[in-house]
Protein backbone atom coordinates (compact mmCIF):
# COMPACT_ATOMS: atom_id res chain seq x y z
CA UNK A 1 0.00 0.00 0.00
CA UNK A 2 1.32 3.31 -1.11
CA UNK A 3 1.92 6.36 1.04
CA UNK A 4 -1.56 8.74 1.20
CA UNK A 5 -1.42 12.11 -0.94
CA UNK A 6 -2.38 14.32 1.11
CA UNK A 7 -1.83 17.26 -1.47
CA UNK A 8 -4.50 16.18 -3.52
CA UNK A 9 -6.97 16.72 -1.20
CA UNK A 10 -8.24 20.10 0.31
CA UNK A 11 -6.95 22.04 3.13
CA UNK A 12 -10.07 21.16 5.23
CA UNK A 13 -9.89 17.18 4.34
CA UNK A 14 -6.79 16.71 5.46
CA UNK A 15 -7.71 19.07 9.06
CA UNK A 16 -10.49 16.96 9.33
CA UNK A 17 -8.91 13.76 8.97
CA UNK A 18 -5.81 14.96 11.45
CA UNK A 19 -8.68 15.81 13.66
CA UNK A 20 -10.48 12.60 13.30
CA UNK A 21 -7.12 10.73 13.64
CA UNK A 22 -6.27 12.84 17.53
CA UNK A 23 -9.85 10.95 18.76
CA UNK A 24 -9.17 7.62 17.31
CA UNK A 25 -6.97 6.77 20.42
CA UNK A 26 -9.55 5.69 23.21
CA UNK A 27 -5.92 7.37 25.70
CA UNK A 28 -6.37 10.87 23.92
CA UNK A 29 -10.19 10.81 24.76
CA UNK A 30 -9.66 10.10 28.35
CA UNK A 31 -6.95 12.88 28.25
CA UNK A 32 -9.57 15.58 27.01
CA UNK A 33 -12.07 14.29 29.63
CA UNK A 34 -9.62 14.59 32.45
CA UNK A 35 -8.69 18.11 30.85
CA UNK A 36 -12.30 18.93 30.31
CA UNK A 37 -13.01 17.57 34.60
CA UNK A 38 -10.26 19.60 35.59
CA UNK A 39 -9.93 22.44 33.77
CA UNK A 40 -5.96 22.57 34.09
CA UNK A 41 -3.67 19.35 34.55
CA UNK A 42 -0.27 17.77 35.65
CA UNK A 43 0.81 15.10 33.58
CA UNK A 44 1.34 13.04 36.63
CA UNK A 45 -2.36 13.16 37.49
CA UNK A 46 -3.11 12.06 34.04
CA UNK A 47 -0.94 8.74 34.82
CA UNK A 48 -2.86 8.05 38.31
CA UNK A 49 -6.44 9.16 36.66
CA UNK A 50 -6.11 6.97 33.73
CA UNK A 51 -3.54 4.29 34.14
CA UNK A 52 -1.13 4.34 31.35
CA UNK A 53 2.36 4.85 31.79
CA UNK A 54 4.07 8.06 31.72
CA UNK A 55 5.80 7.85 28.72
CA UNK A 56 2.28 6.56 26.96
CA UNK A 57 0.89 9.47 28.46
CA UNK A 58 3.51 12.03 27.41
CA UNK A 59 3.33 10.62 23.88
CA UNK A 60 -0.43 11.15 23.64
CA UNK A 61 -0.21 14.47 25.24
CA UNK A 62 2.68 15.44 22.31
CA UNK A 63 -0.06 14.41 19.62
CA UNK A 64 -2.93 16.63 21.50
CA UNK A 65 -0.26 19.64 21.42
CA UNK A 66 0.92 19.37 17.73
CA UNK A 67 -2.28 19.82 16.45
CA UNK A 68 -3.53 22.66 19.15
CA UNK A 69 -5.88 20.62 20.84
CA UNK A 70 -4.04 21.74 23.98
CA UNK A 71 -1.37 23.65 25.27
CA UNK A 72 1.41 23.49 28.52
CA UNK A 73 3.71 25.36 30.39
CA UNK A 74 6.16 24.39 32.29
CA UNK A 75 6.23 24.94 36.21
CA UNK A 76 9.76 23.80 37.77
CA UNK A 77 9.53 20.17 36.54
CA UNK A 78 6.02 19.34 35.68
CA UNK A 79 4.01 20.77 32.68
CA UNK A 80 0.46 21.52 32.78
CA UNK A 81 -1.77 21.01 29.91
CA UNK A 82 -4.92 22.59 29.30
CA UNK A 83 -7.20 22.43 26.15
CA UNK A 84 -6.62 25.57 24.05
CA UNK A 85 -9.86 26.95 24.19
CA UNK A 86 -9.36 29.37 21.06
CA UNK A 87 -8.57 26.09 19.23
CA UNK A 88 -11.34 24.02 20.50
CA UNK A 89 -13.68 26.65 19.46
CA UNK A 90 -12.40 26.08 16.19
CA UNK A 91 -12.07 22.24 15.90
CA UNK A 92 -15.72 22.26 17.22
CA UNK A 93 -16.29 24.32 14.46
CA UNK A 94 -14.93 22.54 11.50
CA UNK A 95 -16.07 19.27 13.20
CA UNK A 96 -19.91 20.92 13.22
CA UNK A 97 -19.53 21.63 9.55
CA UNK A 98 -18.20 18.29 8.45
CA UNK A 99 -20.75 16.09 10.59
CA UNK A 100 -23.40 18.66 9.62
CA UNK A 101 -23.48 17.15 6.24
CA UNK A 102 -26.53 14.86 5.32
CA UNK A 103 -27.20 12.54 2.98
CA UNK A 104 -29.69 12.64 0.42
CA UNK A 105 -31.72 10.09 1.12
CA UNK A 106 -33.24 9.14 -3.15
CA UNK A 107 -29.43 8.38 -3.97
CA UNK A 108 -29.27 5.48 -1.77
CA UNK A 109 -27.35 2.05 -2.92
Amino acid sequence: MGLTKSEIFTDAQNEIATLAKAFAHPARVAILHQLFKSDTCICGDLVNEIGLAQATISQHLRELKSIGIIKGTIEGTSVCYCIDTDNWKRIKSVMSAFLNNHPNPTNCC
